[in-house]
């Protein structure tokens, strides 16, 4: 059966979001959202498009895990090797998005990454279970390898070396913190009139929230 994909429509009715319920505070509103969809049994509630872009502007996206968030920012963990970590490193500019579909809710979030201090990756780290931690050693990030036995050899030999060993966390691996310098929220609504905040953090750091035409 042939499909036709611009016929693919679905109508958002559950929920509207005005100022009026929305938190002044988009962190805190970000907390309202988590929860519920954490409550709504979601899957991987966590999971967020990151894109990076490279210095001339060539843009990459992929999805990563959400690890922590406080009003310092939105925390993930990557090898700083990987081409989204040698981005980062040209260009801080990061964007994210979560897309929570059953709630019919998206959030979108720009603003600057920056490398979490060894303590704070450590302590991320070592709170892995052992597998992961091995992974982090096992695999070179977006680097090309021959076949799938390489990464399954890499893995069985740092098993034998770290046998009854704690395994330390390599010095290409942790986090990063996006700065948000906006956070939108947008909730469907029906006849595609969705609802839109923009927190937008200006000069003096306090956040200024708009309403945004769908």
């Amino acid at each position: 059966m042939d499909i036709i994909v611009a016929k693919l429509r679905k109508e958002y009715t559950l929920e509207g979001l005005s100022e009026k319920e929305a938190h002044p505070n988009p962190f805190e509103q970000f907390k309202i959202w988590f929860e519920q969809a954490l409550t709504a049994e979601l899957p991987e509630p966590n999971a967020m498009t990151i894109t990076t872009a490279t210095l001339d502007g060539k843009p990459s996206a992929r999805m990563v895990l959400l690890k922590d968030y406080d009003e310092r920012g939105f925390v993930f963990y990557t090898n700083y090797k990987s081409h989204k970590g040698k981005q980062l490193a040209q260009n801080p500019w990061v964007a994210l998005v979560f897309w929570w579909a059953e709630l019919e809710r998206q959030v979108r979030i720009q603003g600057q990454a920056k490398k979490l201090s060894s303590a704070e990756s450590d302590a991320y780290f070592y709170s892995r279970p052992q597998e992961s931690q091995l992974g982090a050693w096992a695999s070179e990030q977006s680097q090309v390898i021959n076949s799938r036995e390489v990464l399954e050899q890499r893995l069985q030999h740092l098993q034998q070396e770290y046998e009854n060993k704690q395994i330390s966390r390599p010095p290409h691996w942790g986090g990063f913190r996006v700065m948000p310098t906006e956070i939108e929220f947008w909730q469907g609504r029906p006849s595609r009139l969705h609802d839109r905040l923009l927190y937008r953090l200006i000069e003096d750091k306090t956040w200024q929230r708009q309403r945004l035409s769908p």
